[in-house]
């Protein structure tokens, strides 16, 4: 016999696949757990080893006592069955309904979001990054490149027209340079195109593919020294991986956001097939001198002067009127700056005092 003592919580009871209810009330007598009708009478399904299963608590939505028979008992008194739980020790309101609350804990619980996400974007990307380009096996970058000059010569580029003697007085410079590189003249392949809405630009795709514009050479005049120095300073970015790196970096946040979306297959293609972001990439403040100073000394080795490519950066600030933070080659540090430090650097790859010093 049970009484109003022994109640936990008033709901309505389900018979065992059925849609019927019937008001009814959860009680708890001797350690047996009890749905019993509210008119009395036997109880209408009971639990007597502890098997019936409770719902966790979420917020105010009802709450569920499903016994071994099939039966289900519901409520909504959420703050009955988290006192009978506690009491039993079978838990309380649990951690669902903990996150529910929009307590002081939502929001360190979101501050801790942000920290981890930019801890993973510090350390974790980089990391990634790296054991990436070790994995890359090199038809990769060559898919890449592939379909990145394949995509610019549908839509932007067309046959160069610079006179054979130009091309050739280039191609000769830049094979003496590519010789000394630390890949050899092997790895790298030179075209000429002209530049379209894209105008005076050289840059280099991540297989060692290089691409120079007619209007380039215009703008470079009779000094095939100096585009011989901006090549070598393509082939630095080459050897140093800073396309690959950027892309997969690019790739990884673009690949996270994209999983979040549910669909990572068709992005993944364009980012390995169509390499269509490669040009729209800027290479980093560390990445763009790295690559300067490799021009310095890969010039150096080749009896060039070193500086040549400083002679670039005049035209820009004369010709092109760059004077601020970026440049055509999608630079970070200020023209200027980078002319600079690339006399100083050429100074001391000759053996001579670092100007900034006297």
């Amino acid at each position: 016999m049970v009484s109003d003592e022994d109640r936990i919580a008033l709901g309505e009871w389900h018979p065992p696949g059925s849609s019927r209810s019937l008001e009814a009330r959860l009680v708890e007598h001797d350690g047996v757990l009890a749905a019993v009708a509210v008119s009395g009478g036997e109880p209408l399904s009971l639990d007597r080893d502890r098997r019936a299963e409770i719902s966790a608590r979420v917020g105010s939505v009802p709450r569920r006592v499903t016994f071994t028979d099939g039966s289900i008992f519901e409520t909504f008194d959420n703050d009955g069955m988290d006192a009978y739980l506690t009491a039993s020790g079978r838990g309380g309101a649990g951690l669902v309904h903990w996150l529910e609350q929009f307590r002081l804990r939502l929001v360190v619980i979101i501050v801790l979001a942000f920290v981890l996400g930019g801890a993973i974007y510090r350390w974790g990307v980089p990391a990634l990054v790296e054991v990436a380009i070790w994995a890359t096996p090199p038809v990769v970058p060559q898919l890449m490149a592939q379909g990145t000059l394949e995509a610019l010569d549908r839509t932007t580029f067309s046959p160069s027209k610079l006179a054979e003697t130009k091309r050739a007085a280039i191609t000769d410079g830049f094979r003496r340079i590519a010789a000394l590189s630390a890949r050899g003249e092997q790895a790298y392949d030179l075209n000429f195109r002209s530049g379209g809405f894209i105008g005076p630009n050289a840059f280099a795709l991540p297989d060692g593919t290089l691409v120079i514009t007619d209007e380039l050479v215009a703008l470079a005049g009779d000094d095939t020294e100096m585009l011989i120095g901006v090549l070598a300073h393509e082939i630095g970015h080459v050897e140093l991986e800073h396309s690959l790196r950027q892309l997969y970096r690019a790739a990884g946040i673009a690949g996270l956001i994209m999983l979040i979306g549910g669909d990572v297959g068709s992005g993944t293609e364009d980012v390995l097939v169509e390499g269509g972001g490669l040009l729209a990439l800027s290479y980093s403040r560390a990445a763009e001198a790295a690559a300067d100073r490799h021009s310095v000394e890969l010039m150096a080795k080749a009896g060039y002067d070193p500086a040549a490519i400083a002679r670039f950066f005049v035209l820009l600030e004369e010709k092109l009127g760059d004077r601020s933070g970026t440049s055509m080659l999608s630079t970070h540090p200020s023209t200027p700056e980078r002319r600079k430090d690339i006399l100083n650097y050429s100074a001391i790859v000759q053996g001579q005092s670092d100007p900034d010093l006297q």
